[in-house]
Parts: C-alpha cells; sequence; structure tokens
C-alpha cells in the first residue's frame, strides 16, 4: 500500500512528466483537489483512473476513507491537486501525515511549484527566501502576519487571488512602502508576465482588479541590521577580556577588530601599551 503525491502542471500541459503520467495510469485510485480539473488532465492523457474527491472542505471524512481503503488492501493511490505540488498551501499534507502516521508508505513524483517557479523568474535574490501561501482573510490575522514579517531579510513569497490582489497591494504598501515587489502571473501560459516594481508603486498602479490569472507576490527582504559600531575603548576592552579569558593578545586584538569594526593594530598597540 502506497500514497503517491503527484505534481502536475501549473498551466502548460506539456509540463507533465512522464512518470507521473504512468503514476496516475497505473494506481489504483487518484485523489483529487477538484475532479472536474482533474478529468480535463486525465482525458488529455488518455488515462481512465477512477477518481475521488479530496479538498479542504471534505479533507476530514475523505481523507478517512482515502486510508481506510489503503489499508484494507488497496495497492496504490495518488494525491493530485489542481495544478502544482499537493501539500503546498493545500490540504493533502493533512492526508500525507496520516498516512506517515499509519505506517503507510508515501512517495513522490515531483512536478512544477508555482512559487520556485516564480521566484526562479522574477529576479529576486533566491539564496533564502520563506513561502508564506496565502494571507488570511481576517483582517487582525492579516495585520499580525504581515506585521511579523517587518524585520524579514528574506526574500518573500506570496499566493494572491486576482479579485483580491488590489487589497493585499494596498497592505503590502502599508507595510512595507518601497521594498522591491515582483507580481508574477499565468505562470507557463501564454500570457505569461512579471511586472518588477515596488509595493507603493504596485498599490497605485493596480487600484482595481485588472489582473487575471493565478498571481505570485515575490517580495524583497528587508536591509538587515548592523550592528553599532564599537569605539576604540570598547573594543580595547573587548579584546582585553578575551586575553583575560587566556587568548594570546595578537588573536585577542584580531577577534575584537572583526567584531568591533575597529582596526586590529590600534587594538593591539593600546593592549600592548596596558601590559
Amino acid at each position: 500500500m502506497k500514497l503517491y503525491i503527484v505534481g502536475t502542471p501549473i498551466g502548460n500541459l506539456g509540463d507533465m512528466s512522464p512518470r507521473a503520467v504512468e503514476t496516475l495510469h497505473t494506481c489504483d485510485f487518484i485523489a483529487a483537489e477538484d475532479t472536474r480539473v482533474t478529468a480535463k488532465l486525465l482525458h488529455h492523457f488518455g488515462i481512465a483512473t477512477p477518481m475521488v474527491s479530496y479538498h479542504e472542505h471534505n479533507a476530514r471524512t475523505s481523507g478517512a476513507s482515502i486510508l481506510q481503503r489503503l489499508q484494507s488492501g488497496c495497492k496504490a493511490a495518488a494525491l493530485v491537486t489542481d495544478a502544482g505540488m499537493p501539500a503546498i498551501s493545500d490540504p493533502g499534507q493533512q492526508l500525507i501525515d496520516a498516512c506517515h502516521q499509519a505506517g503507510i508508505a508515501v512517495e513522490t513524483v515531483p512536478g512544477p511549484t508555482a512559487f520556485a517557479t516564480a521566484l526562479a523568474l522574477s529576479g529576486q535574490p533566491s539564496g533564502r527566501f520563506t513561502f508564506e501561501g496565502f494571507l488570511s482573510v481576517t483582517k487582525r490575522s492579516r495585520r499580525e502576519h504581515l506585521a511579523s514579517l517587518a524585520g524579514e531579510t528574506r526574500t518573500m513569497l506570496f499566493y494572491e487571488a486576482p479579485h483580491k490582489l488590489p487589497h493585499t497591494l494596498r497592505d503590502l504598501a502599508e507595510h512595507f512602502g518601497d521594498r522591491p515587489l515582483a507580481i508574477v502571473r499565468e505562470l507557463t501560459k501564454l500570457h505569461e508576465q512579471v511586472i518588477r516594481t515596488t509595493c507603493a508603486q504596485a498599490a497605485t498602479d493596480y487600484p482595481e482588479a485588472t489582473l487575471k490569472g493565478e498571481i505570485v507576490l515575490v517580495l524583497g527582504g528587508a536591509e538587515p541590521v548592523k550592528p553599532e559600531a564599537l569605539s576604540l575603548d570598547q573594543a580595547v576592552a573587548l579584546a582585553r577580556d578575551y586575553a583575560d579569558k587566556g587568548e594570546p593578545l595578537p588573536q585577542a586584538a584580531k577577534r575584537a577588530a572583526k567584531e568591533s569594526g575597529c582596526r586590529r593594530g590600534e587594538i593591539y598597540a593600546q593592549l600592548t601599551k596596558e601590559s
């Protein structure tokens, strides 16, 4: 018994992997977020595997049913979402966790992921980033979420629906001002677009829901806060403390210079003068 996590295209059906097609062909049944959406995918690839519905509104009951089928002799099931990788801002995480806890094998068949694709396309720093998913529709939770990110230095990624975008852009402008922002929409589709702007400018340019399609927002991180520079006297005191703990004077001066921004020679001269 096994649950396959199958990534599906986020727009272009040409991105469907041969392994994903084979897995959906051979598994016993497919758990789909929206069976109508997945039916179009299956029809395109000539797949006749039966489906069951699994989404945020029936996750508890449908998840229990899927688990029972797997425990009752079903060899394999596949979990898919409407687009991209299941469990990313998706209730599939609950089913995957339940399978792990029940001792059911879980295997992934990787596919496109919107936030990673958008990050690569945006040109924003990608060495370190944080995926923030969808912002809450509850005003208080939304504000608390954004406020908690004020000092975040990593690039941040959000998903957003087109009809909610103007509201979100206003909130981003209020919290982040002129931070760099990339609005990435319609990934891998005919009208794929990257709008490189700032939070403030985007709120001005798009006050209405004129941008269509699924959207990923790529927000620049805050500038790192530089530690306050130490005076020479403070640097010497720091070096003296290291020396008192057993470090040789040259090493103590070097370490204090690195941490204070002062010159090692000046620190060492003061230390040797005192000695």
